[in-house]
């Protein structure tokens, strides 16, 4: 059973009817303390399933009363007289999780959690900016060794999934200021990377035609579709907490190496291949934002403010939209301009 702790701060003068309302919503155990003279502490165990339904009612409470604090702490281990008979309600447990399950259409963690994960990979932050560094020398040098063990090991350490993810999530919630952060820092990733491999390519005398280079400057329909399972992979993987890495790999492969073709045939002049390059870049940026929105749409993520609530509900069908269209637009530019994407 997976449980979390949620702490709660109550003014005195509001704690009796936030008491009340708090403890009509399902719990595992409920304590309460007196913190201070002017505040009351409720500490609530709750499954992590049911955490979201009382974070957003205490986030609405905390819209309208001065005072009042929330926190959201992981819980490793819960033991009481009720757990050493665990097996016995095991059963009854696991009709109440299908019945749950049967509501849900995606299983999550909590929208505040995912908020915060989110703005973390939002954030331009020297970690961030070594790994792009490391990851696109090592993808460099891989081209023009032509080693595709080498291109693997640079797409493991290149941290690309973050803001991609983070640019569908804060599209979904219609929160602006998180998409302005999340696509500036994608842009930032994907500029460290052309900036060195033309350097490479303009300075290199070892020579391009390999093919870990050739195959990134050709696009076919098919790059669509994955790009499509490295959007939902990611997703679904971010929803539900995952370790990210193998996912992330999946993504960096839709991203690292095209983005490295590109800006290796800037620096060689090979404009044609160039521009090959860029569209693989483009179908497959659109492609996993396209499958990454619809699954935080269909996993039901939703904001519980009403300014906030209007955004989401313009924000939301307007990126799927924007997104369809561009993959159709490239799409036909595959099936019509051939002649420029294959040298």
């Amino acid at each position: 059973m997976n449980l979390q702790l949620i702490e709660v701060y109550i003014p005195d003068r509001h704690f009796e009817s936030i008491n009340e309302n708090l403890q009509e919503f399902d719990h595992q155990s409920y304590w309460v303390s007196s913190e201070s003279e002017e505040r009351m502490l409720v500490r609530i165990l709750v499954e992590t399933r049911n955490v979201e339904e009382i974070l957003n009612y205490l986030e609405e409470v905390s819209n309208v009363v001065e005072g009042f604090e929330t926190m959201l702490i992981p819980v490793q281990t819960y033991l009481s007289k009720e757990t050493i008979h665990e097996e016995a309600k095991e059963e009854k447990e696991k009709q109440k999780q299908e019945k749950e399950e049967e509501k849900a259409s995606l299983l999550r963690a909590s929208r505040h959690e995912l908020l915060s994960s989110v703005e973390k990979n939002s954030q331009i932050t020297l970690n961030y900016s070594l790994l792009i560094i490391l990851s696109a020398v090592v993808a460099t040098v891989g081209f023009l060794k032509d080693s595709e063990a080498v291109v693997i090991g640079a797409m493991v350490i290149a941290p690309m999934i973050g803001p991609v993810i983070a640019i569908a999530f804060s599209s979904i919630l219609g929160d602006y200021k998180l998409l302005g952060k999340s696509i500036a820092t994608s842009l930032y990733g994907v500029a460290i990377v052309l900036i060195i491999s033309i350097l490479f390519g303009y300075f290199s005398d070892m020579g391009m035609e390999t093919d870990q280079y050739i195959d990134r400057t050709k696009v076919t329909i098919v790059d669509i579709f994955l790009g499509v399972a490295s959007g939902a992979a990611g997703a679904l993987a971010f929803l539900n907490r995952l370790s990210g890495n193998l996912v992330g790999v999946m993504v960096a492969v839709a991203l690292l190496p095209p983005s490295v073709a590109m800006g290796m045939s800037l620096g060689d002049g090979s404009y044609e291949l160039a521009f090959g390059a860029f569209l693989l870049v483009t179908v497959n940026i659109m492609s996993i934002l396209l499958a990454a929105v619809s699954i935080f749409s269909i996993s039901g993520i939703r904001p519980v403010r009403w300014e906030e609530v209007q955004r989401a509900n313009v924000s939301r069908p307007l990126s799927i939209v924007f997104v369809t269209i561009i993959i159709i637009i490239l799409a036909l530019v595959i099936l019509v301009g051939k002649d420029l994407t294959y040298p």
